[in-house]
């Protein structure tokens, strides 16, 4: 079983960044969604979930032509000597967008249920519209803001499919618990395999037991205000 801190270590890291930035992005789609009109929202709204219904290996396909040395982001980043293939920094791009779906789906539902009125009331006071997201509109709405935030880091933690596609598999590189346990399998290693996957089990579990311990928790707060 040598050799398995250091893909854990990465996949943790590489969760950690996906999620701060999915966090971040699907807040602010959320709220583009919910706040503002416009043509053709309903199309870009199944853009932004397009990555929770297809295969990850698709995914990881269009990244890998995107990221590519022909293709456009790979040329652009080519000006500027910047490779991301093959790199920690493609895994976690391949994490966080299959994690976005995830953020950005409970971020719109926890503005949605942010009442309007306590915002416009904030407006009328003369709150500015910066003011009024991070002092009335976020807080209201964290409860699915920090479900999100739970599902997204167990999903980017657990990415295979993309992840192995453009940013593959290199040990002590790009190797990610989940390519890890891949690996080991096919060679034939299950005592290792069956370590690692006994990690992710902690860690689904952990993800699982906080999101359920966030929800009751906020939900007794809820219950609270109401009764006082």
């Amino acid at each position: 079983m040598d050799g398995w801190l250091p893909p854990v270590l990465l996949s943790l890291r590489i969760a950690v960044v996906a999620t701060a930035v999915v966090f971040c992005l699907g807040t602010a789609a959320a709220w583009a969604m919910v706040k503002l009109r416009w043509p053709g929202k309903q199309v870009l709204d199944a853009l932004f979930t397009l990555p929770l219904v297809v295969p990850p290996t698709v995914t990881g396909f269009v990244l890998l032509v995107l990221l590519g040395r022909k293709g456009p982001l790979g040329r652009l980043l080519g000006l500027g000597g910047v490779e991301i293939l093959f790199t920690w920094w493609a895994g976690v791009i391949a994490s966080a967008v299959v994690a976005f779906p995830l953020m950005y789906s409970a971020a719109r539902a926890g503005l949605q249920s942010v009442d309007e009125t306590l915002e416009k009331a904030a407006r009328t006071l003369g709150a500015s519209e910066a003011r009024i997201f991070f002092t009335v509109t976020l807080p209201l709405a964290w409860p699915g803001l920090g479900a999100g935030l739970v599902l997204s880091f167990a999903r980017a933690l657990g990415e295979f499919g993309a992840t192995l596609m453009v940013a593959g598999n290199i040990p002590g590189k790009t190797q990610t618990v989940p390519t890890a346990i891949w690996a080991a399998a096919e060679a034939g290693d299950m005592r290792t395999a069956g370590f690692l996957v006994g990690i992710m089990l902690v860690f689904g579990f952990s993800a699982a037991w906080a999101s359920r311990a966030w929800s009751e928790w906020r939900f007794g707060k809820h219950v609270q205000a109401r009764r006082g």
